[in-house]
């Protein structure tokens, strides 16, 4: 029998989180109360206290609770709760989770649930949940269902609204998912002037036996890799588009943060690196750049966004950083420059053609790599780098 977990402030919201659990059981699932409350007391006995919860973390929770002060403790639980929920999740004490909440519940029933892996099920009732919800599910698989009314004791409308929620978590549980296709994954990093790269490293990729899963690296997309890359789902990593380095560096609008590339090193995975579009930074409409960059040399993608070509110093920044995490990572790693453009719009003749720039990255990946580094006199797209690349990750995945 599924067992799920509901994780909530049993103090003030006991009502509605003992109405979903009966509505689970109905469903013919076991439940198990989890409380994050830091007021007073449970109104209904739970099967792991406030006081669990706190110890994951070895935070001494009656001090907190004495200083009145709401916003602490909801930071506190906040990080605590995904630890303590990851420990059960770990164990394969519960196959499902879901909470309620207004600000303060969802804070911390997201915080829980985004450190749980994908594809686990997960299932947040909120009154936040018809605004923008990323900082709340960040780059993981969280159903976030609005509350329409207060998650304020139960009416005509939130009954309806929770049945339908516990009848979401009770059929996720029950669903038969095939996690094992029978193929190693590959991610692979992509931007429009990388995807004739791409897509012919992808067919090669899977003609070998592989599923190459594709990222967009728009910063999310290039979180969501990382994520999946560190649940440990992953064989090898194509990250040839690098180009959210770009953005981080210089002030763009699509950073993935400063944690790029490091999941690879974590999940201790093989990888081919490459200084994909590093020679743009995302901006959105022309007169949304900023007035500092009036000098630069830009290029309209369209109408919403806009590019702008990276210097000799940003260049050099970045290819410093590449070097840097590609070190980091102790299992195999290489590093392929495109010599001749980086970029669909880097090449002789086009509008980001600037050899001084490109030599200030290369040279910067070259000086301070201490993995594998191998240049091609190649354009990025050009067939025979996408086989480099390709041929390259499978050389590497092989060794590894």
């Amino acid at each position: 029998m599924p067992t799920i977990a509901i994780l909530g402030t049993l103090d003030s919201k006991a009502e509605e989180h003992s109405f979903v659990g009966n509505r689970i059981r109905e469903c013919g699932h076991r439940v198990i109360f989890i409380d994050v409350g830091t007021g007073g007391e449970p109104r209904i006995t739970p099967n792991y206290t406030r006081y669990d919860v706190a110890a994951a973390v070895g935070l001494d929770l009656d001090p907190l609770i004495a200083r009145h002060d709401r916003g602490e403790c909801v930071v506190a639980m906040s990080e605590a709760a995904p630890v303590f929920l990851s420990k059960l999740v770990e164990a394969g004490e519960i196959d499902g989770v879901i909470s309620l909440g207004g600000g303060g519940g969802t804070a911390i029933g997201t915080a829980a649930m985004r450190a749980l892996p994908i594809g686990f099920p997960k299932v947040m009732v909120s009154t936040l949940a018809s605004g923008n919800t990323a900082h709340y599910v960040g780059t993981k698989d969280i159903t976030m269902i609005p509350s329409i009314v207060d998650v304020n004791g139960l009416n005509r409308i939130s009954r309806m609204i929770f049945t339908r929620a516990a009848g979401a978590i009770s059929g996720m549980v029950e669903s038969n998912v095939d996690g094992d296709a029978g193929k190693p994954i590959i991610v692979a990093s992509m931007f429009g002037n990388t995807t004739t790269c791409v897509n012919l490293a992808k067919e090669i990729l899977e003609k070998a036996g592989y599923e190459v899963l594709v990222f967009h690296a728009t910063g999310s997309g290039g979180q969501a890799m990382e994520s999946l890359i560190e649940s440990g789902m992953v064989a090898g990593v194509l990250d040839v588009t690098t180009t959210e380095w770009a953005d981080e560096v210089v002030g763009g609008v699509l950073s993935a943060g400063p944690t790029r590339m490091d999941a690879m090193s974590k999940a201790k995975v093989p990888a081919v690196i490459a200084p994909g579009c590093v020679d743009m930074v995302n901006f959105g409409e022309r007169d949304s750049i900023p007035n500092k960059f009036e000098d630069r040399n830009f290029y309209i993608h369209n109408p919403q966004i806009t590019l702008m070509r990276t210097t000799a110093e940003e260049c050099a920044e970045i290819g410093r950083i590449i070097a840097t995490k590609s070190n980091a990572n102790d299992t195999r790693v290489a590093i392929l420059n495109p010599l001749k453009a980086v970029s669909e719009i880097n090449g002789d003749g086009q509008t980001f053609h600037d050899p001084t720039a490109d030599k200030a990255l290369f040279e910067a990946i070259h000086e301070n790599a201490k993995v594998e580094v191998i240049d091609h006199d190649l354009e990025i797209n050009d067939p025979e780098f996408a086989k480099a690349c390709a041929q390259k990750l499978l050389e590497l995945i092989k060794r590894s």
